[in-house]
């Protein structure tokens, strides 16, 4: 197994490490780092970011997170491993937790990863993106409102818990990659991940549906 391609995510709320860890976490698989919104969305994600619609910010995620999913599925085809910074979890939990109202039931070709929620201590977290360079939106702070719902949310993914209090980055990469994901892989199909239509399914060993560009 361990010859095979990788496929991890990092999520958890803002402030727990994600940013950091991700392309440590990539660099350590050797492994790419692919952007979960892709280029092409960027400035559009910077116009519906300034409204309120939480549906229509859903959507667009959503639209973005399949686009990137096919960049992940041809790197994976192509025997490499790759790490993602949030997936379509932190989309699901993070717009729930807003009030988002649209049912979603996600597509089976989609490439599941091992995924690690890191999570930390409210008080050190708050610090952390206070140190922060990092521009904020309207949505940052709304969500910094909700964010026991998030939590809540994430709740319903099969995750790995990663406590980032206290540790410094190196260390929780150390956690993360001491941490036994029982032989998952880049098809991890071990595990079915539940059967609301909100979550992802299991995805099937040969993914059909998928085409390198």
């Amino acid at each position: 197994m361990s010859d095979l391609p990788r496929f991890e995510s990092l999520e958890g709320l803002r402030g727990t490490g994600k940013s950091t860890i991700a392309p440590m976490l990539a660099a350590a698989r050797q492994a790419v780092l692919v952007p979960t919104v892709p280029a092409l969305y960027q400035s559009l994600r910077g116009e519906v970011d300034k409204r309120t619609n939480v549906d229509a910010r859903m959507c667009l995620y959503l639209s973005a997170l399949c686009t990137a999913a096919e960049e992940i599925q041809c790197h994976l085809e192509g025997g490499t491993s790759v790490v993602v910074e949030s997936y379509f979890a932190r989309c699901l939990a993070s717009h729930r937790a807003l009030g988002a109202q649209l049912g979603v039931t996600l597509p089976d070709w989609l490439p599941t990863p091992v995924t690690y929620e890191l999570v930390c201590a409210d008080a050190e977290r708050r610090r952390r993106i206070a140190a922060r360079h990092k521009p904020t939106s309207g949505w940052d702070s709304l969500l910094e409102t909700v964010t026991d719902r998030v939590t809540d949310a994430y709740a319903s993914f099969p995750m790995h818990r990663i406590d980032t209090t206290g540790l410094s980055p190196e260390e929780v990469l150390r956690v993360i990659t001491a941490t036994d994901t029982q032989g998952a892989h880049a098809h991890a199909d071990a595990e079915p991940v539940g059967a609301h239509p909100h979550l992802l399914p299991a995805v099937p060993r040969h993914a059909a549906g998928t085409h390198c560009p």
